[in-house]
């Protein structure tokens, strides 16, 4: 196991790291931590999240959980759940994940083996050509079908092909809304306060499907 750091200094990636070694140090971090992970193919990759990060992880976070809401769909949340499949050499945390097209069959559960359970249907990530290791090879490997990823002012939408992510105007699992709006939104309202804003993305949607 090799360890090279990136310019900046929010995240390390290691080279050459087996499938128990990666298993042992997600043991070492613990769960109550604020490091995410990323691991393909004997490379493991340790962010810590800045506070940019983290605003816009909740705010779109919480978009999402409103519009649901707003539309009467039902949900699971998981956060930053660590999903990995050893066949498949593959191992992250996202921003945020959901369950809306399988949440029937995860509805309260608590454990997850993705070689028997679906992976998220929607996954989240921030700043994603940020990171070191590519994540949508990662996503590819895991299975899960929708990606949204946010940088700079700008929400790409991808689903998953046979041969890969492409990427689309709009959301299966908000296929009636116009998705992409969203960072127009939290920028107009993002210094007017937290309920201001959600209310603003629920009044969105509500416009839309009315």
């Amino acid at each position: 196991m090799t360890l090279s750091t990136s310019q900046r200094a929010d995240r390390v990636l290691l080279h050459d790291v087996s499938w128990a070694q990666f298993e042992n140090i997600l043991r070492d971090l613990g769960d109550r931590r604020s490091a995410r992970i990323a691991y393909c193919d004997g490379m493991l990759e340790i962010m810590t999240p800045l506070p940019e990060h983290e605003y816009f992880k909740e705010t779109i976070g919480d978009a999402v959980k409103d519009i649901a809401e707003v539309l009467e769909q039902d949900y699971e949340s998981y956060g930053s759940t660590t999903w990995r499949r050893q066949m498949k050499q593959a191992g992250l945390e996202p921003d945020n994940c959901f369950y809306f097209q399988n949440e029937a069959l995860v509805r309260g559960k608590l454990e997850f083996d993705l070689n028997v359970d679906p992976p998220p249907d929607l996954a989240l990530e921030i700043d994603l050509t940020s990171k070191s290791l590519d994540r949508l090879p990662i996503y590819q490997r895991l299975g899960i079908p929708e990606l949204w990823c946010y940088e700079e002012g700008v929400l790409k939408i991808y689903q998953l092909q046979e041969n890969g992510y492409v990427e689309t105007e709009g959301s299966d699992v908000f296929p009636m809304l116009k998705i992409r709006e969203l960072p127009r939104l939290l920028e107009a309202h993002r210094l007017e306060g937290r309920l201001v804003l959600r209310r603003t993305i629920r009044d969105w949607a509500r416009e839309q499907v009315e």
